[in-house]
C-alpha cells in the first residue's frame, strides 16, 4: 500500500490541472483515471462535438451562399471525414495532457477505476494487472457524470439506441434521428445531423424546450430550428419503442392531442446526466449524498469529510466544464496560496451551442419578476445589428435584465452568431459592476457585433 499527500480521482477539467499544480507544489500525488485523459469535455463532450457542429455549420452556409453571391452547385456531407477530423483534435488534446502529466515530477499516473475502502484509502482496480491500494492525505473527486437513461420507455433495452458518446461513433447518417430530451445535447445534436442530411424529430416531456430559460428564448431557439424542419413535439413523451428491423424502429409518443407513432431509424437518449458516485463506494468514507447522488460539499469545495474535495458535475450545480476548471482554481487557492476563497455568489456563464449559439449570464427575467425586483428588460433584434446584416445572419436576438434602481445587469440572453462572445462582454460589465448606461455611450468599434451594445441600451432611454 502507497501513501500519497494526495489523491486526485478523474482526471477532467478540474483534476487535470490540480493533479499537476499540487505536483509542482511539491505534494506527491496520484491521479486516477478510469477512462481517457481530459474526461468528457475533451474525449465526448466540448472538443469533439464543437469540432462536428462547425463542420454543420459549413453544410449549412454552403446551402446559403447563392443568397450572397457565392455560387455552390452542390456539395456532400462525408461523415467520416467530419469525425476523422473532429478524432484528430480529440487525440492531440488528450495525448498532450497525458504526455506533459507523465513527465511532471511528484505525479504518478494510473489508469483503472477507483473505489474507496476508507475515507484516506482507495482500491484501483486497473485495467491490466491486479488491484492495488493507496492511501492520501487529501482525496479529491472529480469522477463527473455519465447519461442517463429513462426506465419508463417500454423497449428502450430492445433498440441499439445513442447516447452523446455513442453518438460520435456513427459513420453512416441516421435516416431518421429520434431525439428524445429537448436540452443542450439534444438540440446541439439534432441540428447537427440535420444538416448532415437526417431527418431529426426532437421530443420534450416540458411545455417547450430549453424550459429553464425565458419564454421568448425558447421560442426563439424553437422557431429557428424548426425553420430547418426539424420537428419538435413538446409535452410529449416517448412511451414505447418496437424494433421492427435493422434501423426500423417505431417509436409511440404519447401528446397533449393523443398518442401517435413514428417510425425512424435512431434514437438518441438526451434526458440529462447523473452523477458517477454509485461505484465508488464512497459509504466507506461518511461522505454525504444529496437525494439524486450528488456529492454535497460547502462553499469551499470540502465534503462533510475533513480532506475530501469534489469538484467538476459530479457534487451538482452547474455542469459546465468552465465550472469544473473554476472549482480547480478555487481548491488549488486556498489549499496552496491559503487564500479563503468561496463558489458562492460566483457568476455562471453557458453557452449552447447551436447555430446561432445562445450565450448566457446571470438571471432570466422570470426570476426576477419571482424574486419581486424592480427590473427592466432590454431587447433588440439581430436584424437590427449592423454586422449581422452585413454578414448575412440575422437570426436571434440581444436581450439583457437590468435594475431599475441601481442600472446595474442582472442578466443575459444572446442569441446570434458570436452570442458567447456578446455575452461576455456584458458578464465583464457585470463583475466590473459597470451600469448599463455606461455601456450605452461606450465607444466600440464599428462595425462589431458588440458596437450594438448600444443600441440595446438605448431601449432603456
Amino acid at each position: 500500500m502507497k501513501h500519497y499527500d494526495a489523491i486526485v480521482i478523474g482526471s477532467g477539467q478540474a483534476g487535470s490541472p490540480l493533479c499537476k499544480k499540487l505536483a509542482a507544489a511539491g505534494l506527491k500525488t496520484l491521479l486516477v483515471e478510469k477512462r481517457y485523459i481530459g474526461g468528457t469535455c475533451v474525449n465526448d463532450g466540448c472538443t469533439p462535438t464543437k469540432t462536428m457542429v462547425a463542420s454543420a455549420r459549413l453544410a449549412y452556409l454552403a446551402g446559403k451562399c447563392n443568397d450572397m453571391g457565392i455560387t455552390i452547385k452542390g456539395y456532400t456531407v462525408d461523415l467520416k471525414q467530419v469525425k476523422k477530423r473532429a478524432n484528430g483534435i480529440v487525440l492531440k488534446s488528450r495525448n498532450g495532457s497525458q504526455a506533459a502529466m507523465e513527465k511532471t515530477p511528484n505525479l504518478d499516473l494510473i489508469f483503472g477505476e477507483a473505489t474507496f475502502i476508507d475515507k484516506k484509502t482507495i482500491s484501483v482496480n486497473p485495467k491490466t494487472g491486479k488491484a492495488r491500494q493507496f492511501t492520501a492525505d487529501k482525496i479529491f473527486i472529480n469522477a463527473g457524470c455519465k447519461t442517463v437513461i429513462p426506465k419508463d420507455i417500454e423497449g428502450l433495452d430492445e433498440v441499439d439506441y445513442l447516447t452523446s458518446t455513442s453518438m460520435l461513433e456513427l459513420e453512416k447518417l441516421p435516416e431518421h434521428l429520434l431525439v428524445i430530451g429537448g436540452n443542450y445535447i439534444g438540440l446541439e445534436f439534432g441540428q447537427m445531423f440535420r444538416r448532415f442530411g437526417s431527418k431529426v424529430t426532437i421530443v420534450e416531456r416540458s411545455g417547450r424546450i430549453l424550459s429553464h430559460e425565458d419564454e421568448d428564448v425558447s421560442e426563439e431557439i424553437a422557431k429557428l430550428l424548426e425553420e430547418e424542419q426539424i420537428k419538435i413535439l413538446a409535452d410529449s413523451k416517448v412511451i414505447k419503442l418496437k424494433n421492427k428491423g435493422k434501423n426500423q424502429i417505431t417509436a409511440t409518443i404519447k401528446t397533449a392531442d393523443g398518442e401517435k407513432k413514428i417510425k425512424c431509424s435512431h434514437v438518441l437518449v438526451a434526458i440529462g446526466r447523473e452523477p458517477q458516485t454509485a461505484r465508488l463506494a464512497l459509504d466507506k468514507t461518511g461522505v454525504e449524498l444529496d437525494d439524486k447522488g450528488y456529492i454535497k460539499v460547502n462553499d469551499r469545495l470540502e465534503t462533510n469529510v475533513p480532506g475530501i474535495y469534489a469538484l467538476g458535475d459530479i457534487k451538482g450545480g452547474p455542469a459546465f466544464t468552465h465550472i469544473s476548471y473554476h472549482d480547480y482554481t478555487i481548491v488549488y487557492r486556498n489549499l496552496i496560496e491559503k487564500q479563503n476563497l468561496s463558489i458562492k455568489d460566483r457568476v455562471v456563464p453557458y453557452c449552447m451551442f447551436t447555430d446561432p449559439e445562445l450565450g448566457r449570464v446571470g438571471i432570466t427575467e422570470a426570476e426576477a419578476k419571482a424574486q419581486g425586483l424592480n427590473y427592466k428588460v432590454a431587447k433588440l433584434p439581430m436584424a437590427h445589428v449592423a454586422r449581422a446584416l452585413e454578414t448575412g445572419d440575422t437570426r436571434g436576438f440581444m436581450k439583457a435584465v437590468v435594475d431599475a434602481d441601481t442600472k446595474k445587469i442582472l442578466g443575459v440572453a444572446v442569441i446570434g452568431v458570436e452570442g458567447g462572445e456578446i455575452m461576455s462582454v456584458l458578464q465583464m460589465a457585470m463583475e466590473g459592476g459597470i451600469t448599463y448606461d455606461k455601456i450605452r455611450y461606450g465607444v466600440f468599434a464599428h462595425p462589431t457585433y458588440s458596437e450594438s451594445l448600444n443600441n440595446l441600451f438605448m431601449k432603456l432611454d
